[in-house]
């Protein structure tokens, strides 16, 4: 008799998980969650178009209009809105256009370097007068109290007149200027913060202060930083063409929009187009910012979100 024969032993299957085959939830972040509900708010898309089309002026200003904005052109003095020049030339043939862009650049650059000496200044002295408290505190408030009682604008002519004109001097001023701001801001939060029970668990497991300040109080602080930080880049650029119009800011040829508005003056009568179009460049971007600022207060304001 034969013998039956042996079927093959079958490999065992592996066992696969089936839990590992489902996909991974994506983790909201909280930073998601702010850009998901700033996109819900139209104004705030608004304010950031705004700001968009002037960042790309301000970068790409060579390649978009081929008329240079210091050369005089005395052939073409005061001509209106045209097809060669869009936006009509000024009182030594210069394209307002081409002025215009370039002097984004300058606007730009005003309020964002002004804004970032406020805040290397402004914040961690706030944030160790907040912290500390005690006569380091009662010292640097007394001193804020000081700045804050003249009006920023004002504080800045002063600066301005003791620096010197310029547009280096002129952000120095406006920084200078946007200090208090800062420190009261960031006193207020590090005040809120500090008394939190996460903090005292920090100061238990033995953690310097230091380490505490800057990884576990300064990071719920920055929301009210970011919101005002854009506000603020709004009313430096206000400060810097006020000061411009007074002659303490840019010096000509320089294409500055206060400057612009200035010396526009005196043909309002006869070329209005002088005025207009600087007053509302410098309208437009200022109103970006506050925009942008407003939507981003509310995306940061976790009350706000559950309402909408």
């Amino acid at each position: 008799m034969k013998k039956p024969e042996r079927e093959p032993l079958k490999k065992p299957e592996k066992k696969v998980d089936q839990i590992s085959k489902l996909p991974t939830p994506k983790r909201d972040t909280e930073l998601r969650q702010v850009w998901r509900h700033l996109k819900r708010n139209r104004l705030a898309m608004l304010g950031m178009g705004i700001l968009l089309i002037f960042l790309v002026c301000a970068i790409f200003a060579p390649f978009l209009t081929p008329y240079d904005p210091i050369r005089a052109d005395f052939g073409n003095t005061l001509q209106d809105p045209s097809s060669e020049h869009r936006l009509g030339t000024d009182w030594l043939g210069r394209d307002v256009l081409a002025r215009i862009i370039f002097g984004s650049r300058i606007s730009l650059a005003i309020g964002l370097i002004s804004v970032s000496i406020g805040l290397l200044i402004g914040v961690p002295i706030g944030a160790l007068s907040g912290y500390y408290g005690g006569k380091f505190d009662l010292i640097v408030q007394r001193l804020i109290d000081i700045l804050i009682a003249f009006p920023g604008i004002l504080l800045a002519i002063v600066i301005v007149t003791v620096l010197g004109v310029g547009v280096e001097n002129v952000m120095i001023a406006v920084g200078i200027a946007s200090i208090p701001i800062y420190t009261r801001l960031v006193r207020g939060s590090v005040l809120s913060v500090k008394e939190q029970g996460f903090v005292a668990a920090a100061k238990s497991l033995g953690i310097g202060d230091g380490r505490i300040i800057l990884r576990h109080i300064m990071p719920n602080c920055l929301g009210p930083i970011l919101v005002q930080s854009t506000f603020q880049v709004a009313t430096a650029i206000l400060w810097a063409a006020g000061l411009g119009f007074l002659g303490l800011g840019a010096q000509p040829p320089d294409p500055e929009w206060g400057a612009m508005l200035s010396r526009g003056r005196e043909y309002i009568r006869t070329a209005h187009f002088l005025t207009t179009y600087p007053g509302s460049a410098i309208l437009l971007m200022v109103l970006g910012f506050n925009l942008l600022g407003d939507g981003l207060r509310d995306a940061l304001d976790p009350r706000s979100r559950r309402y909408r």
